[in-house]
């Protein structure tokens, strides 16, 4: 009974167990996040807080364990396959993440996923288990440092000018494939070359530590090597090559102070080895200016040596026009009170004092030019003869106008006036059509040229009322255009003053009564002037005027078509500036050294010509561009090779019957004249086997421009004898000349042949009865203003008589008293044969 009584109670207890297993109330509970760490190249996770899932159904059996931890997707969607969780003890639910293979930080650092836990169930089979909430598992993994540092380049170049200290030279540079800041980073660099005169920083820069010289170490090679922060050396250590360059000046290499010109050479290179060294500055724009002085080379450059009347012929002026400053003669004294100054082109300068230096031009001349169309023309330098270029102080501190040309001239039944003036640095021409009717104009230019105290080339055309000015070749309008208004009208009377004005007459009636005042100079002008022309009629053509003013010499560029891209270059009329603009150094070489100096003169004016070249750069960075300082050199004209002009063909004697010359041609004096004009040059003649050198003369073609035949002795008498010569052709070559009883002189720039022409048409005439026994002649020629002379060619006439009209009474008594001296002798006549009055006598 007992027994069956324990058996019911231990079923029933076994039975009310049962039946509480299987109530499975409550879900898991884990943390709602964890913070996971694994080391690189393992797969343990170390999570804070640990894993642990709790159940409130412990401790009941299933209900309150925990069977297991699943793991889901994280944000990426990707972690959760890398990672596993598994419980270590059911009871307490501790549980492990773990990585299911090794990972690599430097694939991925850093992993999310989430977790979660779920318990046993109701019994073995695990019906009816819960799970609990997700939580997020952060995991990060940790570095190893497995990777050296690497060198981006294996070799690194560097290029430093000497004797100077760099903060750096040349970075390089290492990385680390590490992940970790610790170990990814590059703590130091190292110079493992021992004994090198250079530094490296934490960071890589390279710099110098003394002064480096490329003339005792051009190059320097060292190697560097790199380190992490975990102290691994780089793989592969890496060469360093810094080239040092010898001292760099910027400005100008290749420039010769000193350039020589031979004559004849045409057009040469000024700078061919020149180029600009701007030690890598970046410049964006380079502006070179060069300019060649020549002010002091005749009126301004070297121009054609022939007079102003031949330049004009060979100019192709019209004719026609009026020199109002002739050299002084007895036909054209109105000059000779003024001073005059010597010229390298052989033209007449005349100073002006600006108080009583004035040129009174007679009526005779004057009455020449009237009318309303005129060219005026003038070469005018504003000072004295020893003057220094005007500062911006001291232009222009003259008060009064200073007149040039001042002239009232008839024009039919009514008088013009017109006055050129300066004043400062304006010019003004003061023009009144009629003085008995017509109000003034004044025509003004304000002008540089005015008052620079250089020489410069004037030319006035007026055909009133357009008037138009070329100074320099260049055209000029009138700045300002203004009636003068009401002032005392000029009295009507022909009169013409150079280098000043005359001062108004108060009371006409003085002139009318032909009681002319004493005349007052007013506005006198203070400087010099030369080839003073006017012409009256049609204005000259422009091309004219160019030509009259050309510089034979100047600057010029070699070839535009090589010009290169971005490149400029203007040049002056007077091509004594040339300026060269771009934004390449390399084009900008090229182009500078084209300039070249020409002169087309066969016997350019020898001397020095002083040159300056100023540069202007422009930079990105304008406080630290460069400044270059002006070069200053000089051109050397040489001496040229000097024509010989020689004359032949003529005497030594002209031995002519007596009537011949009293005929009405006379007998030519030069029939046979020959000019001929060569240059003397030295030649090498060592390369043909010669010792010495040796002179070869060239005949080459020539302009002469004057020629003089001159009685030696006693001048003409021009009541028993003259030289005649054939005037059609000298007017049609346009050639002047001047005969008077001491000499001809025939003038004007023409072919040696033409001169050949008319030399030979020279004929000398005796009146009847008014021979003698001889005459002597001397003729010279001359080239470029008399700049280069021919040989003198003597020529002696003698004059045949018979014996009878030598033996007649009368004409023997004239003979002795004008011609026959006692040491006149028949043997005088050497080398021609006199009749002999006995030849008969032996018979």
């Amino acid at each position: 009974m007992d027994r069956m009584n324990f058996l019911s109670f231990l079923l029933l207890c076994l039975t009310s167990v049962a039946i509480g297993n299987k109530a499975n109330k409550h879900k898991p509970w884990i943390e709602t996040e964890y913070q996971g760490i694994v080391m690189e190249n393992d797969n343990t996770v170390l999570l804070n807080p640990p894993l642990f899932a709790l159940d409130k159904d412990a401790p009941l059996h299933y209900a309150g364990e925990i069977c297991g931890f699943r793991v889901h997707n994280g944000p990426s969607g990707s972690s959760s396959v890398q990672f596993e969780a598994v419980v270590l003890d059911r009871s307490t639910g501790e549980g492990l993440v773990r990585s299911k293979e090794p990972l690599d930080c430097e694939s991925q650092r850093e992993h999310s996923f989430t977790i979660q836990a779920y318990d046993c169930g109701e019994g073995p089979d695990g019906v009816n288990s819960k799970k609990s909430h997700k939580a997020t598992v952060h995991v990060r993994v940790n570095d190893v440092n497995e990777f050296s540092p690497v060198f981006v380049e294996r070799r690194y170049e560097a290029s430093v000018p000497e004797g100077r200290l760099f903060d750096r030279i040349v970075r390089v540079e290492a990385l680390d494939a590490d992940c970790s800041p610790q170990y990814s980073q590059i703590c130091f660099y190292d110079i493992i070359t021992p004994n090198v005169p250079f530094a490296i920083d934490n960071d890589g820069n390279i710099k110098n530590t003394e002064p480096l010289d490329s003339k005792r170490q051009r190059v320097h090679t060292f190697w560097v090597t790199a380190f992490d922060c975990g102290k691994n050396r780089a793989q592969a250590d890496a060469q360093v090559v810094v080239t040092v360059k010898p001292s760099c000046k910027p400005g100008w290499i290749g420039w010769t102070k000193r350039v020589e010109y031979t004559p004849g050479s045409g057009s040469i290179p000024l700078f061919p080895s020149l180029h600009l060294e701007t030690c890598e500055e970046t410049v964006w724009n380079i502006q070179a200016t060069v300019e060649l002085q020549t002010g002091h080379i005749g009126k301004g450059c070297d121009r054609d040596s022939y007079s102003d009347r031949s330049v004009r012929r060979l100019c192709g002026a019209v004719r026609g026009e009026v020199d109002l400053l002739p050299p002084p003669s007895p036909a054209a004294n109105w000059t000779s009170a003024l001073p005059t100054l010597p010229s390298s082109d052989s033209s007449l300068i005349f100073s002006f004092n600006g108080s009583n230096h004035v040129a009174v031009v007679p009526d005779s001349v004057v009455s020449a030019l009237s009318g309303d169309h005129f060219t005026l023309q003038l070469w005018m330098r504003r000072g004295g003869a020893n003057i220094q270029p005007a500062t911006t102080q001291t232009r222009g501190n003259r008060k009064e106008e200073e007149t040039i040309v001042c002239s009232t001239v008839r024009n039919d039944d009514s008088f013009s006036h017109y006055s050129l003036s300066v004043h400062g640095c304006r010019l003004s021409l003061f023009y009144w059509p009629d003085v008995s009717a017509a109000r003034p104009v004044k025509f003004l230019w304000k002008l540089e040229q005015v008052c620079d105290s250089e020489w410069h080339h004037l030319s006035l055309s007026v055909q009133f009322p357009s008037v138009t000015l070329y100074v320099d070749g260049v055209t000029f309008d009138p700045a300002l255009i203004h009636d003068n208004g009401a002032i005392p009208n000029p009295a009507p009377r022909q009169r013409m003053f150079i280098g000043a004005c005359w001062e108004p007459e108060e009371k006409q009636k003085e002139i009318l009564n032909n009681t002319i005042p004493e005349v007052k100079y007013v506005g006198s002008y203070h400087g010099l002037l030369s080839g003073v022309t006017v012409r009256p009629g049609s204005v000259e053509p422009h091309s004219v005027v160019e030509c009259l003013y050309a510089c034979r010499e100047g600057l010029d560029f070699g070839d535009l078509e090589t010009l290169g891209s971005g490149m400029k270059v203007h040049v002056n009329p007077s091509q004594s500036v040339l300026v060269l603009e771009g934004d390449d150094i390399e084009s900008f070489n090229r182009a500078v050294q084209q300039v070249t100096y020409r002169n087309s003169l066969r016997f350019a004016t020898p001397g020095v010509r002083p040159l300056k070249l100023t540069t202007s750069l422009r930079c990105f960075n304008e406080e630290s561009c460069l400044s270059l300082k002006q070069l200053e050199g000089y051109l050397v004209v040489l001496q040229p090779d000097a024509p010989q002009i020689s004359l032949s063909g003529v005497g030594p004697h002209l031995a002519r019957p007596a009537p011949e010359f009293e005929g009405p041609r006379g007998v030519p004096l030069f029939p046979e004249l020959r000019i001929v004009c060569s240059l003397s040059h030295a030649v090498n003649t060592a390369a043909q086997g010669m010792e010495g050198g040796a002179l070869m003369s060239d005949a080459v073609a020539h302009t002469l421009d004057g020629c003089e035949v001159q009685p030696l002795g006693e001048e003409l008498n021009p009541e028993r004898e003259e030289l005649l010569v054939d005037m059609d052709v000298v007017r049609e070559r346009g050639l002047e000349i001047i005969n008077t009883t001491a000499y001809i002189a025939i003038t004007g720039a023409e072919s040696i042949s033409v001169y050949e022409d008319v030399l030979r048409s020279v004929r000398y005439r005796l009146a009847k009865g008014s021979a003698r026994f001889e005459r002597r002649f001397r003729l010279s020629c001359s080239e470029m203003n008399g700049r280069y002379t021919s040989n003198e060619l003597t020529l002696e006439v003698n004059f045949l008589h018979s014996l009878d009209s030598l033996y007649h009474p009368s004409h023997l008594l004239a003979s002795q008293q004008q011609f026959l001296h006692p040491s006149h002798h028949a043997g005088e006549l050497s080398g021609h044969t006199l009749p002999n009055p006995h030849r008969n006598s032996g018979d």
